[in-house]
């Protein structure tokens, strides 16, 4: 039996512990998914949409945990942990399924004598949704809600800094009366992760994270000729023109670069500025970080928390060692 454990950032404790699934375990997950997608592609979109609306209003009805909880696992600020409930999460369920009607309505095709064409939009079959840490609601609801929508089962397998994210979803989606076996979670280690990737009954793999994680996740599929989205980090530049509004560029990249302590997909990474712009945006770059409160996330007044673990801490320690060795003034 292997054990999953989730180490807070706020105090270092064990926060979460949890049993990781087996292989009779992601059998049985997938075989339920695959018996339940049948019956779930023939209930009528308007109930779908019935039920990702009751989810949504069942998941905000408990922000307040929801957002203490999340803090807790990854060590935003409680300040802003519950927008990612209230603004991204939830608006973007409810943009998707405002759209759902259109976006999988037959599409006309060109007309031919004695024929009536179109194309539909068919359902895959079961989903597999591989979700990240440092934005856990915001990026699964990206993928989950539209595959249930469209009349696939999902099996979501998020990271193991915020497994109750995962659980939070299949409390909400019974809440909400989604049929059993449509919506499932697993924690599960790496290899048996790629054991799901692989299986002929996952038609489609949803990923985000790491570059080294979608490397492996393309080496599972390998072969299977099935779907996969990689969505991955990387280096995000910003440039500041002559012509720059030069308050609006500083608060704004601050933002950009500092939020979730930096820990963002599209989080700014390097920042080039004209050279007439140079001296006075540094100079207000450094006064606006000054702003960010450091302190412990759970006091509403910090503004900037720990980095998820303490080996990203000492990786942007020495980050600035480097930089310092170069030349850089701190």
């Amino acid at each position: 039996m292997q054990i999953q454990r989730t180490i807070s950032p706020v105090d270092g404790r064990v926060y979460v512990e949890r049993e990781l699934a087996g292989p009779e375990a992601l059998e049985q997950a997938l075989s339920r998914a695959a018996k339940a997608q049948k019956a779930w592609a023939q209930t009528p979109l308007e109930e779908r949409l019935a039920v990702v609306e009751r989810m949504v209003e069942v998941m905000l009805g408990a922000v307040g945990a929801v957002a203490e909880e999340l803090t807790w696992q990854m060590g935003r600020p409680i300040r802003y942990s519950p927008k990612e409930i209230t603004g991204g999460f939830a608006e973007r369920a409810r943009y998707m399924a405002r759209i759902a009607p259109v976006a999988l309505q037959d599409i006309p095709a060109e007309a031919l004598p004695g024929f009536t064409r179109f194309i539909r939009r068919e359902p895959l079959g079961v989903v597999l949704v591989l979700a990240p840490w440092n934005y856990p609601y915001l990026t699964s609801v990206n993928t989950i809600v539209p595959a249930l929508l469209a009349g696939n089962a999902v099996v979501l397998k998020h990271s193991a800094q915020t497994p109750l994210v995962a659980e939070r979803y299949a409390w909400a989606f019974q809440e909400a009366g989604l049929p059993e076996g449509v919506f499932q979670y697993l924690h599960m280690n790496h290899d048996l992760t790629a054991k799901a990737i692989a299986d002929p009954r996952v038609a489609f793999v949803a990923f985000t994270g790491s570059v080294a994680g979608g490397r492996a996740v393309e080496r599972a599929a390998a072969g299977q000729f099935k779907g996969v989205a990689l969505e991955l980090g990387g280096k995000d530049p910003a440039y500041v023109r002559s012509d720059a509004d030069l308050e609006h560029s500083v608060v704004n990249l601050v933002d950009g670069a500092m939020f979730n302590s930096g820990q963002s997909c599209c989080g700014v990474e390097r920042i080039y500025v004209h050279e007439a712009l140079y001296e006075p945006f540094v100079e207000a770059f450094v006064a606006e970080t000054l702003k960010l409160k450091l302190g412990n996330p759970l006091d509403p007044e910090t503004t900037l928390g720990p980095m998820v673990r303490t080996e990203a801490a000492e990786f942007v320690r020495g980050q600035i060692a480097e930089a310092l060795a170069q030349g850089a003034q701190a």
